[in-house]
Formats: C-alpha cells, sequence, structure tokens
C-alpha cells in the first residue's frame, strides 16, 4: 500500500453484489485528523483517518457512521455514533472511515468487506 497524503480520492467497497465507488477525503497528517469533521454540517463521501484505532464525536453536529479498517483495508466493525460519544479503541484497528449516519449500509459496507483507496492527482 503507497503512503498516502492528504487530499481527495476514490473509496472503492468491494461488496459481494458488486462495486461501489465514493468519493473520500483523505485525512493523514496530525492537524488533518485533529479537524476530521468537526464544523461542518454534513459530508460528501467518506472521511479517511489514517493512522487512526479510534474517534470520537465531540463537538460534531451531525451523527456518523464510523467504519473500523485492518492494515489491509478490511472492515473490522461498522457503528454508528451521535454527538457527545466516545469510540473505544479496535483491536488490529489502523484507519477509521467516517460518513453520514446511514449511508455506510447502503453502500454494503459491513465487517469482512474490503475497500480500495485511489488517490486523485493534482
Amino acid at each position: 500500500m503507497a503512503r498516502w497524503r492528504d487530499g481527495q480520492g476514490t473509496l472503492t467497497v468491494h461488496r459481494p453484489g458488486g462495486e461501489v465507488c465514493v468519493p473520500v477525503e483523505l485525512a493523514v497528517s496530525y492537524r488533518a485528523r485533529t479537524r476530521g469533521l468537526l464544523g461542518r454540517d454534513a459530508v460528501e463521501g467518506a472521511l479517511l483517518l489514517s493512522p487512526a484505532a479510534s474517534v470520537h464525536t465531540f463537538g460534531m453536529r451531525m451523527a456518523i457512521d464510523v467504519a473500523y479498517l485492518d492494515r489491509s483495508l478490511r472492515v473490522l466493525a461498522v457503528r454508528t455514533m451521535v454527538p457527545g460519544r466516545l469510540g473505544l479503541p479496535r483491536l488490529r484497528s489502523r484507519h477509521v472511515l467516517e460518513a453520514g449516519a446511514g449511508v455506510m449500509a447502503g453502500w454494503g459496507l459491513v465487517a469482512g468487506v474490503s475497500v480500495s483507496v485511489s488517490v486523485s492527482v493534482g
């Protein structure tokens, strides 16, 4: 897996019924991971935090879906978190994917599914 930088890309969910592509924002620097979705009313697509093993929703304006990914980008667990909560760290989690509450189910993102990330150039 290539080393990522903050920026935009495409997340591909490799589910049994076919692939789903979603725009993704990559937050890999300390500053970008710390900011995350704070201060936003919505997110288009998803936000990938890397490296990360847990998240919180203190100061958030919306509920979010959180997917914990291992080092090979396989989903370990998916949870919905309301504002003002602290998520427990997940064993083996290396990346965290965040999106608006309820959308990950529509993408077919469940435990055991693999995803891939392609980075936009420019």
